[in-house]
């Protein structure tokens, strides 16, 4: 279980089984930026709210900052060793194959339970843009999940697989189309702050904690789901132009945009309609995605930023702006399934790679032999973020896949550290800057806001774990190709990357070039 894939025959692996190089830093920026801009500062800001009212800015920072240093440690990592499957494949290399095991269990629930996470609040703005524009009442009980009152929120299921059935198919334009969200998501933004900052009121932001510090920690590690789209870059890093450079470019210029953003739209939020907590009588918040949440919420008839599934577009049209209201529901509507297609498109990488290293079997990572694409892998996917996103309010979700990223990220950090020690000789395009204070800052970041979540997103963590162990020891530990003396992978046709799933914003289609 402590074997590991040694660095050379990883680079070799790949070169073997390489996907096209296409894309350069530009376009890992915007990959990076349009991973990012999401659920998390479209829909998460109600929730960072109530956890830590105006707080909420601290909250940004401190997670921005965590994944500061993270991307740094990253960037080393991806730069030296460009390759697919991200943290799992640089453990693998480092730490030994059952830690590659966990780190690659990990990020399955990090990417399938965020897909669920942003279905659910593409959902909260399209049925927001629904009730507002065509006054359409559509029942609680269809549009929202057991914990937020409802039966099952449909809309979320329902694109969840629309997502699906186009990534089994392989949409050829979608880099052109990606692109283009990602214009729309940064101009409603953009379009938001010019309207929101002037007409902010500075006694918005008092009390600034009305919930201590405990907590902005507990808005933090839900704010964390807000950045973790730049660990879809390092996804990309086979299919990179010159990755030595561009990769660490793509890695802290799309961070450094969307933290940017992320604290101008907080700020917006808080000044102009407010942000404090509902509190139950003892004094205590209120869990966001609770029964007790939304029933205090139906008392006082929506009326607080809290409770809205829509934060930005309510925003607007509590201080006079309806139709920008409208038009910001519109862009999340048309913007959010190309997260929800980068999130599911990650996860079928992952399995990918995990496959090719046979950890998982060779039939997971089939081909379809019209569509060329991962279908078996997809549709298996596609089932369980629908699943997810029907019956789990947006809170819980990011927070159980916050929990997935933080181990690997975590595990990153280690790694850059003892490949320093272990291979010190190997030629890094990129060095994290002072080393040795960045990678345990970014380690102690990262339990840092494991800790800070709550105790069931904890357990249910660690309930993973354990299946994953399980799995492991049943059938990756006698089947890896390194346990049957396989390290280089031949080139197999059943086992080859798939040709046609969509490409990274801005990759020229298949076939182009």
């Amino acid at each position: 279980m402590w074997r590991v894939k040694p660095l050379d025959a990883i680079l070799a692996t790949a070169e073997k089984k390489s996907l096209h190089r296409s894309l350069g830093a530009f376009q890992l920026t915007m990959l990076g930026v349009g991973a990012i801009i999401g659920t998390g500062i479209f829909v998460l800001t109600a929730e960072a709210a109530q956890k830590a009212g105006p707080g909420m800015i601290a909250a940004f920072v401190i997670a921005g900052f965590v994944c500061a240093v993270a991307a740094l440690c990253y960037a080393e990592m991806s730069a030296m060793v460009p390759v697919s499957g991200s943290a799992y494949t640089y453990s693998y290399a480092v730490m030994g194959e059952m830690m590659a095991w966990m780190v690659g269990w990990a990020l399955i629930l990090e990417y399938a339970v965020a897909a669920g996470a942003v279905s659910v609040g593409w959902s909260g703005y399209v049925v927001g843009l629904i009730q507002n524009a065509f006054h359409i009442q559509i029942p609680l009980a269809y549009v929202r999940g057991p914990f937020d009152g409802g039966l099952a929120n449909l809309p979320a299921a329902g694109i969840a697989l629309v997502v699906t059935a186009l990534l089994v198919i392989g949409t050829r334009e979608s880099a052109t189309v990606n692109a283009v969200l990602v214009a729309i998501k940064v101009a409603a933004l953009t379009l938001f702050i010019a309207l929101a900052l002037p007409v902010l009121k500075m006694q918005n932001f008092t009390p600034f904690a009305p919930l201590g510090f405990g907590g902005i920690s507990a808005a933090a590690a839900s704010i964390f789901f807000a950045y973790v789209g730049f660990d879809a870059v390092s996804t990309a890093a086979e299919e990179t132009k010159n990755p030595q450079r561009n990769m660490p470019i793509g890695l802290i210029g799309s961070l450094a945009i969307c933290t940017v953003f992320y604290i101008l739209v907080a700020s917006g939020v808080i000044g102009t309609v407010g942000a404090q907590p509902l509190l139950d009588s003892a004094g205590h918040g209120l869990r966001p995605g609770s029964p007790a949440l939304s029933q205090a919420c139906q008392a006082i008839g929506d009326a607080k930023v809290v409770c809205s599934k829509e934060a930005l577009a309510w925003t607007m049209r509590e201080i006079g702006w309806p139709q920008i209201g409208n038009l910001i529901g519109l862009a999340a509507g048309l913007a959010l399934p190309s997260v929800i297609l980068m999130m599911m498109y990650g996860q079928t990488r992952i399995f990918f790679v995990m496959s090719r290293d046979g950890l998982l079997p060779n039939a997971l990572s089939s081909i379809h032999p019209k569509f060329h694409t991962p279908h078996v892998i997809t549709i298996i996917t596609g089932v369980f973020v629908a699943l997810f996103s029907a019956f789990f309010p947006v809170g819980i979700l990011a927070d159980i896949s916050n929990s997935g990223t933080l181990f690997a990220f975590l595990v990153v950090a280690i790694a850059v550290v003892v490949l320093r020690r272990t291979d010190p000789d190997r030629h890094r395009p990129f060095r994290t800057p002072a080393v040795m204070f960045v990678a345990p800052l970014a380690g102690a970041g990262c339990i840092y806001l494991f800790f800070s979540l709550s105790m069931e997103t904890k357990l249910l963590f660690v309930s993973w774990a354990v299946i994953g162990l399980v799995v492991y020891f049943l059938y990756g530990y006698r089947n890896s190709h390194i346990a049957r003396g396989i390290v280089d992978v031949p080139e197999l046709a059943s086992d080859a990357p798939p040709e046609s799933v969509p490409p990274m914003p801005g990759a020229p289609p298949p076939g182009a070039h």
